[in-house]
């Protein structure tokens, strides 16, 4: 039987996550019927993964890797379709600036505004509209949507989103707009729905991959986050350095002699847990490397910084009474939560470490003050029911 599906598109730069999901089915499933992901889009070693089948080398050309992706994909989706009718595509996209909260259909003239906000999030947005603007030359007709990571923090309160600049830089949009709103989003619906009342309450989520962020939740509402006006600030991550002292960022260009577009490439890609350890910007590879002493460092920090930043979120809440771990680290890296854990226990966190080994759902103690849990996030779902809320 034909059904109307949705294609979602979450691009990275170095990677795309593309899923079908059917819409003549209410509610639309949390499932996609099809999904797969384009992975190591910028390196040699490019592969491909679909529904059901093993991970598979995808030869790309060293020139414009990304539109042949992109193609790829295109090919796979048109020959996964056959009688289903592509409805709309759904984007993630990182960012929408002071003007775009809710999802919206994009055209020429939205397509142009949201470029303007490239350098707030320059590993991500830039590829987003590159897949938007292909399918809009391809297909002028169908509805394409951008679902955007800075809506669902539009909850937050003003004192949460000033920056400590000077008035003009408020006016001119210089403030803190939160990302991996999705994945929060999502949260903000699964967590009541399996653990109930204890998650309406003082709730911190800890969406933790290569890009990686705290929430700050009040009856499922944002309050508060670490990443602020770019996705660069708050924790430290795969390559990026999150939360850094401005002077730090004077001293390379005054000091070091480093251009602008050196210090960008440094923080976006030569910081983070690649940085400090010189090795990977994987929490897997590092664990496997405790012996230098580099590697030690950067995961001690990369679970500092977490743990510190968790500490101030709670303390904006004003206690804590659930810990929800997302996304790829948060929820398969049991040594990574069990350090974190550790460091939050003066809040009364205590883990059931076999729990923990197994990422169970709740990885709590029956003694613990706050129920920790682990809840798989589901960004591509989102983006789907949003545009199909408004076709």
């Amino acid at each position: 039987m034909s059904a109307d599906v949705i294609l979602v598109l979450n691009a990275g730069s170095s990677s795309i996550k593309f899923a079908l999901f059917d819409t003549t089915r209410k509610p639309v499933p949390r499932e996609p019927f099809w999904s797969g992901k384009v992975d190591g889009i910028t390196t040699p070693q490019a592969t491909v993964t679909e529904s059901g089948a093993p991970e598979q080398p995808l030869p790309l050309p060293a020139e414009q890797p990304y539109p042949a992706a992109l193609q790829h994909i295109r090919s796979r989706v048109t020959a996964r379709l056959g009688m289903h009718r592509l409805r709309a595509v759904a984007h993630r996209v990182v960012h929408g600036g002071t003007r775009y909260f809710a999802p919206v259909r994009v055209d020429a003239a939205v397509l142009a505004d949201l470029r303007s906000y490239i350098p707030l999030a320059p590993l991500h947005q830039p590829y987003a509209l590159e897949a938007i603007e292909a399918l809009l030359n391809l297909h002028p007709d169908l509805p394409q949507f951008a679902c955007f990571d800075t809506g669902f923090h539009r909850t937050m309160p003003r004192v949460e989103q000033m920056l400590p600049l000077s008035r003009s830089a408020w006016d001119q949009g210089l403030r803190r707009y939160g990302f991996h709103g999705l994945s929060y989003e999502y949260l903000s619906i699964a967590l009541p729905e399996h653990h109930g009342d204890a998650a309406r309450g003082r709730t911190l989520a800890a969406h933790l991959g290569s890009g990686a962020s705290l929430c700050a939740l009040q009856g499922l509402k944002s309050v508060a986050t670490t990443m602020g006006f770019s996705a660069l600030d708050g924790l430290m991550m795969g390559t990026r350095c999150g939360a850094l002292d401005p002077g730090a960022v004077i001293y390379l260009m005054q000091v070091q002699k480093l251009s602008l577009e050196q210090v960008a490439h440094t923080l976006y890609h030569e910081s983070g847990l690649l940085g400090v350890s010189g090795v990977s910007s994987d929490p897997r590879v590092l664990l496997q490397h405790e012996d230098d002493a580099n590697v030690r460092d950067a995961l001690a920090l990369y679970v500092r910084r977490i743990v510190r930043e968790a500490g101030a979120l709670a303390a904006v809440l004003g206690g804590l009474d659930m810990l929800a771990f997302t996304a790829g680290i948060g929820e398969h890296n049991p040594v990574i939560r069990s350090r974190v854990c550790a460091g939050l226990a003066f809040l009364g966190v205590e883990l059931d470490e076999a729990a923990n080994t197994a990422s169970a759902p709740v990885i709590s103690s029956a003694a613990s003050c706050v129920k920790v849990v682990v809840e798989p996030t589901n960004e591509e779902w989102i983006a789907a029911v949003e545009a199909d809320t408004l076709m």
